[in-house]
């Protein structure tokens, strides 16, 4: 199984010791009965010292102290490979999510994967720990149990095999029950997670438009469910150990009444023989069922665990689109050109493209920018690019190389993106400034000029420790604007080759906008700048403005060029400002 990856060699150790720890306490377990049997014989004969039955009934309590200690040892084993497997599996599974590509991650769900990192590997983690050891130990007892009274007696035998028979039907008849709603559980969760997630996200939105009795009725209807499903689960696992106890108990009877049988129908020292007898193959034949009973516990870890390592799986094996090229460096002349050659793009599962033979150049000192309508496909655009998707036909090229020519490394590297959704990580100012593995190791007064850059510093300024202030977790504790320029000022410190916008000005008021462009003029003057835009404002002074509308660029010029000659272009500036203030 693939499971043996995620196991070394300490585990490998640690698996010996719990086996041999695990025949060690079942050889104790079965020994108490042999002792049960000497004190009862010696209990039942005339002139039997108490010094005798102590004897006997020290070497009883050493080996339950002696398979206590083995179980012990075994727990101890089990807990610690458990825990190392599920470290190691937890780790993959989330370097595996890291290295998806964003169709990867949009198939899977960002819900799915964090319930798979998480509560799956606990699934697992929690049958290595409690059920493998009895899956180990419940075939060895009960097959060393069944050497110890085999022969012994056929009518005591008869009926322990009935009881065993049932008992096998009653756990088939218990798993048929329990395992598809134990499969559909994993399945509710992340329905649970994904629900509870959208709602915690849109938690403003929900209050301002007083839509909390709608989304507690999404929440609820998911919550029934998966209360339904855990109902249905528990309610067949509280039948089957009351079940399990009756069998034992009528097990226990049937033996005691058979041999009364027999007793009655003895006679002198072969009714003490048949007494004896008794009482050890009772304890025996309990060994035996008892087994079995661990088999049932095992039916409520499998299940889950079976699931959660299959979802595991699903994730490990996942094949990433996007796969690395083998260039490292472009080619010489070409340093931070950006080529489209008519590349349309689709995204998965669309039924239509969401580009169309888009073709433009982008040269290293050009300010490039992209405007449209909501929904055109400007973001898609620069998407391309960093290579956060493949094309479906034609060419993006950096330095004059195909991008899926490039290591994902070293193309990203070149780039400094900026993306719609301002991004900041907990830790410290300046740490979110000097973020990620660029080309070159950044000074403090790196970190400070990008900020100054980005418009920054001022509001740096004004908090307790300055760069090292707190940055908590998505930034929550900064307004948007804030957010964006520490995005800038990121992208900034990266100094990329291609410095990428994509409606990073948005929620920056119209001075710092033009603040942060003349400064990123002065400060990235040898690179490529692409910026995405809704406002002409921040576009009218680029030195190439690519009209994006349906998929298509449906003009590509200056300013007083697009706004004299290019309809669309025209009515988004009209929109937004006076024909005077445009002129």
């Amino acid at each position: 199984m693939r499971i043996r990856q995620f196991i070394g060699r300490r585990e490998w150790l640690l698996a010996a010791i719990a086996f041999a720890t695990i025949v060690l306490q079942v050889y104790f377990d079965l020994k108490v009965p042999e002792y049960m049997q000497e004190i009862t014989k010696r209990i039942v004969t005339p002139g039997t010292r108490m010094q005798d039955v102590l004897g006997e009934g020290s070497l009883m309590l050493a080996s339950a102290l002696g398979s206590m200690a083995a179980m012990v040892a075994t727990g101890y084993c089990t807990a610690v490979i458990g825990t190392r497997v599920s470290r190691r599996m937890r780790a993959d599974v989330f370097e595996k999510v890291l290295s998806f590509s964003l169709p990867e991650v949009g198939k899977f769900g960002t819900p799915s994967l964090v319930t798979r990192s998480t509560n799956d590997v606990n699934q697992v983690q929690l049958f290595i720990v409690m059920g493998v050891q009895m899956l180990v130990k419940s075939p060895i007892l009960a097959v060393w149990a069944m050497t110890k009274i085999s022969g012994a007696n056929g009518t005591w035998t008869a009926a322990t095999s009935i009881a065993v028979a049932v008992l096998v039907v009653l756990l088939g008849a218990v798993t048929a029950v329990v395992m598809p709603r134990l499969m559909r559980m994993q399945r509710i969760t992340d329905d649970l997670n994904r629900v509870t997630r959208e709602h915690l996200t849109g938690l403003r939105v929900i209050r301002s438009y007083n839509a909390q009795r709608f989304h507690e009725g999404r929440f609820e209807e998911t919550n029934a469910e998966l209360t339904r499903n855990n109902t249905q689960v528990m309610a067949a696992f509280a039948l089957l150990m009351p079940a399990l106890t009756a069998l034992m108990t009528a097990l226990t009877l049937a033996i005691y009444t058979l041999g009364a049988g027999m007793i009655d129908s003895a006679s002198g020292a072969e009714r003490i023989t048949l007494f004896t007898q008794m009482v050890v193959f009772s304890a025996y034949a309990l060994q035996i069922v008892g087994a079995f009973m661990m088999l049932a516990f095992i039916f409520v870890f499998l299940p889950r665990a079976r699931v959660s390592w299959k979802r595991i799986l699903e994730v490990l094996d996942a094949k990433p689109s996007i796969r690395d090229g083998g260039a490292s460096v472009g080619r010489s002349g070409f340093k931070g050109t950006v080529e489209f050659k008519n590349v349309s793009f689709r995204y998965p599962d669309a039924e239509d493209d969401a580009l169309k033979e888009i073709s433009f150049t982008a040269e290293p000192g050009q300010t490039v920018a992209v405007i449209g309508s909501t929904g055109s496909g400007k973001s898609s655009i620069v998407n391309l690019i960093p290579r956060f998707y493949d094309v479906r036909e034609g060419q993006v090229l950096l330095d004059g190389r195909d991008v899926r020519e490039w290591t994902q490394e070293a193309l990203r590297n070149r780039i400094s993106l900026v993306p719609q959704k301002a991004t900041l990580f907990s830790g410290t100012i300046a740490s979110n400034i000097d973020y990620g593995k660029g080309t070159k190791e950044l000074a403090p007064a790196d970190v400070v000029e990008a900020a100054r850059v980005a418009n920054a510093s001022e509001f740096i300024a004004t908090k307790e420790d300055d760069y090292a202030s707190a940055v908590a977790q998505g930034g929550s504790n900064f307004s948007g604007g804030q957010k964006q320029r520490l995005s800038i000022a990121r992208a900034v410190a990266r100094d990329g080759e291609v410095m990428i916008f994509d409606d990073s000005f948005s929620a920056l008021d119209y001075k710092t906008d033009r603040d942060v462009r003349a400064a990123l003029r002065d400060a990235a003057a040898g690179a490529t700048i692409i910026i995405v835009a809704q406002r002409i404002g921040t576009v009218r002074n680029a030195d190439k403005i690519l009209v994006v509308d349906k998929g298509r660029i449906v003009g590509i010029g200056t300013h007083d060029e697009l706004f004299a000659s290019n309809p669309v272009y025209r009515e988004i500036a009209l929109s937004q400002l006076s024909e005077g203030e445009l002129a």
